[in-house]
């Protein structure tokens, strides 16, 4: 799904400039912010999608120290998913502005995986925390997961 530097832990500059990218396109310093956090944290967890040998603390140093640098203290990988399993994420991953960037600099995360990758993140936080997943994030998970089963069986054959 991504490239293998990312897999590796080694933040490579082409993978900082993507997320860069998609970051420069918010209209305004909140935004820009929440659009960094989503592309970070949907870059990070792609990457775990590897069957290889992950190093975590690694891993983690090269994201964290990016964030850092980026952003500014007291915020990691961490803080990041935790904020991608909360309802702030919502107006982002519904933002068609920022699909539209995200997939233009990240190719290698396809749009499709969003919400893969957000249920991921929502159960790793359920395995940690021990609590059942809700919110406007799982109900908006939920609700796609819907539509698409309706869109697999297509209409109702009627009088048959």
């Amino acid at each position: 799904m991504l490239s293998r530097r990312a897999h590796n832990g080694r933040m490579d500059t082409l993978i900082k400039d993507k997320i860069l990218a998609v970051t420069r396109q918010g209209r305004t310093r909140a935004e820009s912010t929440d659009w960094f956090r989503v592309t970070v944290g949907l870059v990070y967890l792609a990457g775990l999608m590897t069957k290889e040998a992950i190093d975590f603390k690694t891993v983690d140093r090269d994201f964290n120290r990016f964030i850092y640098h980026t952003i500014g203290a007291g915020h990691t990988i961490t803080s990041i998913l935790q904020f991608m399993s909360g309802r702030r994420v919502l107006p982002v991953v519904q933002s068609e502005r920022f699909i539209a960037a995200f997939t233009g600099a990240c190719p290698d995360v396809p749009a499709d995986s969003i919400p893969f990758l957000l249920e991921l993140n929502l159960g790793v936080a359920k395995n940690i925390s021990k609590l059942e997943v809700e919110g406007p994030l799982h109900d908006w998970l939920e609700a796609r997961k819907r539509a698409q089963k309706t869109r697999e069986e297509g209409p109702a054959d009627e009088g048959i």
